[in-house]
């Protein structure tokens, strides 16, 4: 499966740095066209998480990912056939669901084959991730070089291509076992002590409402970086690509290494305290670097990037042990599914939240830093009991992976 991470996202690498231009230059599409795309694709997918976990609790897991990547690969190579846009939206829609309901799949199999060892596996995953997502970005900037219409076709080919090689690949791996399609004894007084139905379960959903605050990392890096460096610092505005660099780097380099410290549910916990220093500190290096000259803003532009690339890093420990340990193994499925809303919530109110600490100034972001640090010292009360009361953990299985 790590292996199809890296075909996976090598090919989304190609595709993500240049869709908007692609809709621009070849489709002949306006801006406002091209959000509303972006927003359209953005809304369904959000529906992806949790039809997906639900379906991979019924069906066989390997299956339903071969499905998907199948659908993913089809819509993709749908966009190539038209500019019209009420089909181009379809198309993107279409992708955007096959794409967020993959995501919860891939994380499930993760962890049903990892077992006790799902963190490790999660920060090599995430590796193994950014390290394709930086090749296929590499290989798009050499594309469009280029410049020419027939590059943007072959990066979106290219990209339509990888989701068959990562379908095939998955054919070749093994059906992880499942404790929501096979319960018995143990599993059945285990299932019936958790709700099988996170829709009803009030401390999972709730866990869910702050993840969504704590992915808020991500628009920072797509969103807030880039337009406080153009609009309210003296750094030179070739600093922000070199930031995302920064972060890529520190996560292939420190992602691994990080895991180890939060091999354990009460260790994941435990990690919420030092996760609430980095976002504050983010938030306060930001606000700081408005204040300073073009030395001074690059190197505390530079310190905030770090403080939230960190941040990234402990929240994907976090995240991934405490997802499964609140959740019930005979519904992890559907519970994993509800989970991937936050991913898909934050990608709708990310934007709009950093641009509103944007707008604000300083005092923004440091609110901004200070929030999100808060946040994390809720989620270490509100899972407390749970995570006492119940052992959830997932059971070790063994499986042929390819």
């Amino acid at each position: 499966m790590l292996v199809i991470a890296l075909v996976d996202r090598t090919g989304s690498g190609l595709w993500a740095s240049v869709s908007v231009l692609y809709f621009t230059y070849v489709s002949g599409l306006s801006v406002a066209q091209v959000g509303t795309l972006a927003a359209v694709a953005g809304a369904v997918g959000i529906a992806g998480a949790p039809v997906g976990g639900r379906i991979a609790d019924r069906l066989p897991l390997t299956r339903v990912l071969i499905a998907l990547q199948l659908l993913r690969a089809l819509a993709s190579f749908a966009l190539l056939t038209t500019d019209n846009y009420a089909l181009l939206l379809a198309f993107s829609a279409l992708g955007g669901l096959a794409d967020r309901a993959a995501g919860v799949l891939t994380k499930l199999y993760a962890t049903r084959v990892s077992g006790p060892d799902r963190v490790r596996y999660q920060a090599v995953n995430r590796t193994v991730a950014n390290a394709g997502w930086a090749l296929g970005g590499l290989v798009a900037a050499a594309a469009l070089a280029l410049g020419t219409t027939a590059a943007y076709r072959w990066l979106l080919a290219g990209d339509s291509l990888s989701f068959v090689a990562a379908a095939v690949l998955t054919v070749r791996c093994g059906e992880p076992a499942s404790s929501s399609r096979k319960v018995t004894g143990s599993e059945t007084r285990a299932a019936r002590t958790e709700p099988a139905n996170p829709w009803r379960d009030r401390t999972y959903l709730a866990y869910v409402a702050t993840e969504t605050v704590l992915f808020l990392d991500d628009a920072v890096f797509k969103v807030g970086l880039p337009l406080w460096i153009a609009d309210a610092s003296t750094a030179p505005h070739g600093l922000a690509p070199l930031l995302m660099v920064l972060n890529n780097v520190m996560v292939v380099g420190l992602q691994v290494p990080l895991a180890r410290f939060g091999a354990t549910t009460a260790a994941a916990r435990t990690l919420l305290l030092p996760l609430s220093v980095a976002f504050a500190a983010g938030g306060v290096t930001m606000a700081l670097s408005a204040t300073r000259g073009p030395v001074g803003a690059t190197l505390l532009l530079t310190a905030s990037a770090a403080a939230f690339t960190l941040a990234e890093m402990l929240h994907a420990t976090v995240s991934w042990e405490l997802s499964v340990a609140l959740a019930p193994d005979t519904a992890l499925g559907a519970y994993l599914g509800v989970h991937g809303l936050a991913q898909s919530a934050q990608r709708s109110i990310g934007p709009l939240a950093v641009t509103a600490a944007i707008a604000t100034g300083p005092v923004g972001w440091t609110v901004f830093g200070a929030g999100i640090a808060a946040t994390c010292l809720i989620q270490h009360r509100l899972v407390r009991d749970r995570l006492t009361r119940t052992p959830l953990s997932v059971p070790p299985v063994t499986v042929s992976e390819h």
